[in-house]
């Protein structure tokens, strides 16, 4: 695989840019290679700046649930655009966005847009403070909320400890009010709620975990959330910033039968475009300004372009059998992978929902965030190596989740089986 013009718009990116890059994730420093500059997408292929074309599984992170440039909604941002890009300004595409989310995901009454994932929890953190009167909250090790100071908190020793800022520039006072926890430990959480139950405003949580890798909710795990939640007079938040319609026409809510009292949601309700949403019971984002007093605002929040690409793309979802041509695909894949695994002899776990998983190196089963970072980092880079060589564009990072697009067809998944069988081979004999 030729990277030279990769490689010259790396080393010039790294002037301007920290890391060479805008987001961390896309530097490739985990898997021990450095990125390739994308010139374009179509289908489930990449193409680029060498000519290299590539089956993608990254999808931009995973809102490309329909592929690249699918043509409906290419269409309908054609149209768009020559409209105007931002109005600052109501619009009825958010009118009809709102609309068709809510039609879809019931515990969702109001919503407020936005323009990142990140947003969209961090407003949903502020605001279920306001609404409860309280300051601490409950976040769940290995889920990612975004970049917020207050979110950008890991766990310590103990079963709850109060938050360490993971970034410098985050002040302690900050993350202080965050208690971390060990995912699918609901002994942990009644614990914490035992000894601090009128201090905490909310817990969010991945309803399905997508930042450790796919990890799932253990059994009991995500009802017990909601009535622990209940009980204790604290606001339950979903982050569905991932699995919101990725996983099912509605929320991964839907599927499991747990309303949250908050949900954020982002990637695919964009169809590609940044935006996002926090919404919920009506009694609550009622407090949002300027119909209550808690402040939220952006200019760009609702855009006609995103909220475009968003209701064209929920359009094709709502289409019949759309999930489960996701579904088999994703199993195709899944079942292939492990078959390659058996047949060398290489011991490694599979996580999957839906559209959605991830390829641990243990033997292990991954159900927390300790258990998922025993995967044996080294053969996971060694693994995405072979793979790009090989024309497969697999997540640069072991704990995030890889996903599969309407575009994947039989012979991308063949190829990419393929290519892991090569890359497992390989792996054994050293």
């Amino acid at each position: 695989m030729k990277r030279d013009n990769s490689e010259r718009l790396f080393a010039e990116a790294q002037k301007y840019l920290p890391g060479g890059v805008s987001s961390p994730v896309r530097a490739f420093k985990a898997v021990g290679a450095n990125p390739l500059f994308i010139t374009r997408g179509h289908g489930a292929r990449l193409t680029d700046a060498d000519g290299n074309e590539l089956i993608d599984y990254v999808c931009s992170w995973g809102p490309l649930i329909l592929g690249h440039c699918h043509h409906e909604v290419i269409s309908a941002l054609r149209d768009a655009l020559e409209r105007g890009t931002s109005f600052g300004a109501p619009t009825e595409l958010e009118l009809e966005l709102a609309r068709m989310i809510s039609d879809a995901i019931p515990s969702i009454e109001m919503m407020r847009f936005v323009s990142s994932g990140t947003e969209a929890a961090m407003s949903a953190i502020r605001l279920a403070r306001a609404f409860t009167g309280r300051d601490k909250m409950i976040k769940f090790a290995g889920c990612y909320h975004g970049h917020s100071d207050g979110l950008l908190a890991r766990a310590g020793s103990g079963i709850a400890t109060l938050g360490i800022a993971d970034s410098p520039g985050v002040p302690s006072s900050y993350a202080e009010h965050t208690l971390v926890l060990p995912y699918n430990d609901i002994q942990a959480v009644e614990q914490v709620f035992e000894r601090r139950a009128g201090e905490i405003a909310a817990v969010i949580v991945e309803p399905v975990a997508g930042n450790m890798g796919v990890v799932l909710p253990g059994p009991g795990f995500l009802e017990d959330l909601r009535r622990l939640t209940a009980r204790a007079g604290s606001l339950l938040i979903f982050d569905e910033v991932i699995t919101g319609f990725r996983l099912g026409y509605g929320g991964f809510q839907n599927s499991c039968g747990i309303p949250p009292d908050l949900t954020c949601l982002g990637k695919v309700i964009g169809g590609g475009l940044p935006i996002g949403a926090y919404g919920g019971r009506r009694d609550v984002i009622e407090m949002v300004s300027p119909s209550g007093p808690v402040y939220q605002a952006g200019t760009l929040s609702g855009n006609p372009l995103a909220t475009t690409a968003g209701i064209q793309t929920l359009r094709i979802l709502g289409r019949p059998g759309t999930y489960e041509h996701l579904e088999a695909s994703a199993s195709h894949l899944a079942d292939g992978i492990l078959t390659a695994a058996t047949d060398t002899g290489l011991r490694v776990r599979l996580n999957r929902v839906g559209s959605m998983l991830t390829v641990f190196f243990t033997p292990e089963p991954v159900t927390d965030y300790d258990s998922a970072r025993q995967s044996d980092l080294s053969m996971y880079g060694r693994v995405f190596r072979h793979l790009l060589a090989r024309g497969v564009y697999w997540p640069p990072a072991q704990f995030e989740a890889t996903f599969v697009s309407t575009a994947h067809d039989a012979d991308d998944i063949d190829l990419t089986v393929a290519a892991f069988q090569e890359a497992f081979r390989s792996l054994v004999s050293g």
